[in-house]
């Protein structure tokens, strides 16, 4: 196909419509290849929404559904030196509203050790609804000798979940990390990002603007 353009000797933004387009199409049967290609290119603009974390505003509102309980296990690989697990082991909360939680990391060795975290959602089926904030998970963060982190979590469980014969029963959902240590040499460790610092501003950025950024239903499902 390209040998076809260069033989009509399309102009070169002609010919960048052209692989815009077919991108375009490709990348929306894929939800990991749509987030890459938003993020790789601006294209569609942002893939967060933003949510207000002010309980009080969702009291009367009809996207509160019922109750339900989101419980947290945290898990640190044998050759990470860190202390890692959530302030509260479960929280009762309600379908649809957002729900902040923290975890605290602490640096138990002489050194500076970057980590990396993965997360889970259990059961399965509740997975597709659980939309939370982009956190500390999968991004090398680092944490020096004896310091802590107290890392803000905002979730909630999205009220689609409701109209799913798989998973409209579903009452006590499983959030769980793991975080890996990541071998680092000097200029990795300056690269990584400061647990402790980035995640102070994450919490008074949440304190001050009452607000949160979640990727759309939409797009995660795509």
């Amino acid at each position: 196909m390209l040998s076809w353009f260069r033989s009509k000797k399309l102009p070169s933004v002609a010919l960048s419509l052209a692989m815009l387009a077919l991108m375009t199409a490709a990348v929306s049967y894929s939800p990991t290849l749509y987030r890459w290609f938003c993020a790789a290119t601006g294209y569609g603009g942002s893939v967060t929404v933003k949510r207000s974390t002010d309980g009080e505003s969702y009291a009367q509102s009809d996207a509160i559904g019922p109750a339900i309980t989101v419980r947290f296990d945290t898990n640190v690989a044998p050759s990470l030196d860190w202390e890692f697990k959530p302030e509260v082991t479960s929280v009762e909360t309600h379908i649809g509203l957002p729900t902040t939680v923290y975890f605290i990391a602490k640096n138990l060795s002489d050194k500076t050790i970057v980590g990396r975290a993965t997360y889970n959602v259990t059961p399965d089926a509740a997975g597709y609804y659980f939309t939370k904030t982009q956190c500390f998970c999968f991004t090398e963060e680092k944490l020096k000798p004896g310091e802590t982190a107290r890392m803000p979590v905002v979730f909630y469980v999205d009220p689609e979940m409701l109209t799913d014969m798989t998973a409209k029963s579903i009452r006590t959902i499983t959030l769980s990390y793991s975080f890996f240590r990541q071998e680092a040499d000097t200029a990795a460790i300056a690269d990584a990002r400061p647990l402790a610092d980035a995640s102070k501003a994450d919490a008074e950025a949440l304190a001050r603007t009452k607000e949160a950024e979640f990727e759309p239903a939409e797009v995660r499902r795509r």
